[in-house]
């Protein structure tokens, strides 16, 4: 009976941590600089959250079952340069490319993990560097600045509606999308049982496979659609336009309390951890930390969210 109450004490500390952490971050940080909570401050936390988050809703689909996606910075950056390669020629065609291309990307990482039972951070990890390595061929080891025109197409992204900026609203399509795959789906409740129980879920009939590898495509999906993104921001492409993102976006999935050994864990949950990882990153520039120390707090938030949020009864062992 302890046990049990502990349990569930221990649930609930995961679910409402997160929100909770979010909630003194920006408390502490606008009490600190006062600037950080003006309305402009404010929307531009929210555009930077917004590629941020669209990784990070991505991955999580595949953390959900156990699994994890180290490709998906490589695919956000190859998705970037074949948008400024390609959008001169093909318009708004550029950006259903990048992401058709993401999506294959997804199913031969998925096919290499179920068929030839490589282990997912092995069969991603290799991914990546393909990926990678394409970005670098296909654009000479160069970035390529979008011209004038072809910056035109790019309004979609760049744009506001009622001063909200359009990157904002891409990502909340993308959490509407996600949240029902995940929540009103057969795949989403599969996703979930495969994560908290494998065998179980095999036992059932659940076509594990499948669930696998749609999830996969379903990440690198997300990833090319962050590197479109990301190309429309900054006026460009380059093969390592976000190779800094992998580190952040599944600390965001694993801080906003979905456990790495799968099971738990929702869309929304991640994209609270993503506001986070946005307020800590923001809040130590304002406070003047070096960039290039930044991933050192990731890496430690990363480490303790996973103590935190880690399922043991899963993994006796930890290898």
């Amino acid at each position: 009976m302890r046990s049990m109450t502990a349990r569930i004490h221990s649930d609930t500390l995961r679910q409402w941590l997160p929100l909770g952490t979010l909630a003194v971050l920006v408390a502490v940080v606008g009490i600190l600089q006062p600037v950080f909570l003006q309305p402009s401050t404010l929307l531009q936390l929210a555009s930077d959250t917004a590629v941020l988050f669209i990784l990070a809703s991505g991955v999580t689909f595949v953390i959900m079952l156990g699994g994890i996606d180290l490709s998906i910075q490589s695919m956000a950056s190859l998705a970037s340069v074949i948008v400024a390669l390609t959008v001169a020629r093909l318009g708004y065609g550029a950006f259903v490319l990048a992401v058709a291309i993401g999506a294959l990307a997804g199913l031969l990482s998925g096919l290499a993990h179920v068929w030839l039972k490589v282990p997912s951070f092995i069969a991603t990890l290799a991914m990546g560097g393909v990926l990678f390595s394409t970005a670098l061929v296909s654009s000479k080891e160069r970035s390529i600045t979008l011209g004038d025109v072809d910056r035109g197409y790019q309004t979609w992204v760049t744009g506001t509606i009622y001063g909200v900026p359009n990157v904002v609203i891409i990502g909340l399509i993308v959490l509407v999308i996600a949240h029902i795959l995940q929540a009103h789906t057969q795949f989403g409740r599969y996703s979930a049982a495969i994560g908290a129980g494998e065998p179980a879920a095999y036992a059932s009939g659940v076509k594990v496979d499948r669930q696998k590898v749609f999830a996969y495509v379903l990440s690198a999906s997300f990833a090319a659609l962050a590197g479109v993104i990301l190309a429309g921001r900054l006026a460009s492409g380059s093969p390592t336009l976000a190779a800094e993102l992998l580190l952040p976006s599944i600390a965001a999935v694993v801080v906003g309390g979905t456990a790495i050994t799968g099971g738990v864990g929702s869309i929304w949950r991640t994209l609270v951890g993503a506001l986070i990882i946005s307020v800590v990153r923001i809040g130590m520039t304002f406070l003047g930390v070096n960039i290039f120390a930044q991933n050192i707090v990731f890496g430690a938030v990363l480490i303790a969210a996973v103590a935190i949020t880690i399922d043991r009864s899963k993994i006796p062992i930890v290898k």
